[in-house]
């Protein structure tokens, strides 16, 4: 492609490491080549605003961007004290404007915001013109046709529950583990 990559945190390493995002982040830069653009998913304990910083703050340099994934079913903690005169479930403009103002007021304004989460060409045509200060986009689901929407999110890890906010360990009687 002629760019430098980018990496993302994904939300299975973040609950390999008990949830601990900012843990999970300090690996996979200390594991991370150099030249890559180190992003890090925010959202798995559902206060967009306090990982940002947590992590921006342990990364320092290292981090390039955060990236917001708030599911449409939940409310970032970040916006519980606000809600009544906007939708605010999912990654909405309000929680990026929370994320760049908190970033921006600690010193960290080259970080870059990814947003992902149930976008669409319409909706990043809707945050483009309302001048939402989102850097990039994540929309992979909106690239698939039909309803084939698919997550594979670690839910449980040795036994014990291990999951990002919103997701839970759901028995299906059609799988066996592996060994």
């Amino acid at each position: 492609m002629g760019r430098q990559g980018v990496g993302t945190v994904p939300h299975s390493l973040i609950a390999a490491y008990g949830g601990n995002t900012v843990l999970a982040a300090t690996k996979f830069a200390d594991w991370a080549p150099e030249d890559l653009n180190v992003t890090v998913l925010v959202d798995f304990e559902n206060d967009s605003v306090e990982t940002a910083l947590d992590v921006a703050r342990a990364l320092g340099p290292r981090l390039w961007g955060v990236r917001l994934d708030t599911s449409e079913n939940l409310v970032d903690r970040s916006l519980l004290n606000e809600m009544g005169d906007f939708r605010p479930t999912g990654v909405n403009a309000r929680l990026v404007r929370k994320v760049r103002d908190a970033l921006d007021a600690d010193g960290f304004e080259r970080v870059k915001i990814v947003a992902s989460g149930g976008f669409t060409a319409e909706k990043i045509e809707e945050f483009e013109q309302a001048g939402v200060p989102v850097d990039a986009y994540g929309v992979c689901s909106s690239l698939i046709r039909g309803q084939n929407d698919f997550t594979a999110d670690v839910v449980m890890t040795d036994g014990r529950p291990s999951a990002k906010v919103g997701r839970t360990f759901r028995a299906n009687p059609r799988l066996e583990l592996v060994a």
